[in-house]
């Protein structure tokens, strides 16, 4: 199966992500890396301060690896990947205040600080999820405080475990 964990940054996307990966032995990709690695950019944010991600790169780059399965799939967004390519799409959320504190001990300047809390009020990226992908795949979890990150771990892995056994003949 191939999951993607979409949320604003500092909800816990990572953490997640590669801990899934040691438990479930599906790999493990983070597209920021990604995209930092192999420098997938088309140029630069002046007002957020930062790379500007090249989608079509990305996706480029990824299209073989999708194709064998078994990944999870690592970003803030997910509008530009194929549908194609996702089983089951998880958006974490965090409360505002847990949110700011995370994003301010990363040293986000106040603008990019405001649009993040903002994205986060608005749902923008479970709207974004929904309208990218089928509702009935796209879910969302909770990811406030530390025993949230091990019950999203073991929700996802009974997931993961039923997908597996509905598709093996």
């Amino acid at each position: 199966p191939c999951h993607r964990r979409s949320s604003t940054p500092g909800v816990g996307k990572t953490t997640l992500g590669k801990e899934l990966a040691s438990r479930s032995g599906l790999k493990y990709i983070n597209v920021g890396d990604l995209a930092r690695e192999g420098q997938l950019y088309d140029g630069y944010d002046e007002e957020y301060d930062c790379p500007i991600l090249d989608e079509d790169r990305v996706v480029d780059e990824l299209e073989n690896q999708m194709s064998e399965g078994g990944v999870i799939v690592d970003y803030h967004g997910c509008d530009f990947f194929p549908e194609r390519w996702f089983h089951i799409v998880f958006v974490l959320q965090a409360d505002n205040s847990v949110l700011y504190k995370r994003l301010e001990t990363r040293g986000y300047n106040e603008k990019k600080l405001k649009d993040n809390i903002q994205c986060e009020i608005f749902q923008v990226l479970y709207e974004e999820a929904l309208a990218s992908y089928k509702e009935e795949i796209v879910h969302q979890l909770p990811s406030n405080k530390p025993e949230d990150l091990e019950d999203n771990i073991n929700q996802i892995l009974k997931w993961i475990e039923q997908w597996i056994k509905d598709h093996s003949s």
